[in-house]
């Protein structure tokens, strides 16, 4: 059974920073795009970042860009997320999750920036939690 696993979160300080892993099981996470995603308390989950299978094009929401930083060691079958200069908006359940090959995205009319197209994914993992606080 096909299964990615988190590991990394935890409770930090503001300004901390955390790397999270996300490993897999009974498949080889080298074939598959990497997308992480957050669920804060009280909203939906969103997509924060991506890396294709080859690591060839990455992807950051507006909000993570500068300071989290996705990557990936084909040969650890781990995919990586560093995340810097935590705030206490960063709180929440961190997700990820396989697509075949590439990073899947959705376009919505209107918005200048692409999102990632949460449905698309096939395989997820069962989060972690990371709390940002004081």
């Amino acid at each position: 059974q096909v299964q990615l696993v988190e590991s990394g979160g935890g409770l930090v300080q503001p300004g901390g920073s955390l790397r999270l892993s996300c490993a897999a099981s009974e498949f080889t996470l080298e074939n598959y795009a990497i997308g992480w995603f957050r669920q804060a308390p009280g909203k939906e989950r969103e997509g924060l970042s991506c890396i294709s299978s080859s690591a060839g094009s990455t992807y950051y929401t507006d909000s993570v860009k500068g300071r989290f930083t996705i990557s990936r060691d084909n040969a650890k079958n781990t995919v990586y997320l560093q995340i810097n200069s935590l705030k206490p908006e960063d709180t929440g359940v961190y997700y990820c999750a396989a697509h075949f090959a590439v990073c899947s995205y959705l376009h919505l009319v209107g918005s200048s920036s692409p999102q990632l197209h949460q449905d698309e994914y096939d395989y997820w993992g069962q989060g972690t939690q990371v709390t940002v606080s004081s």
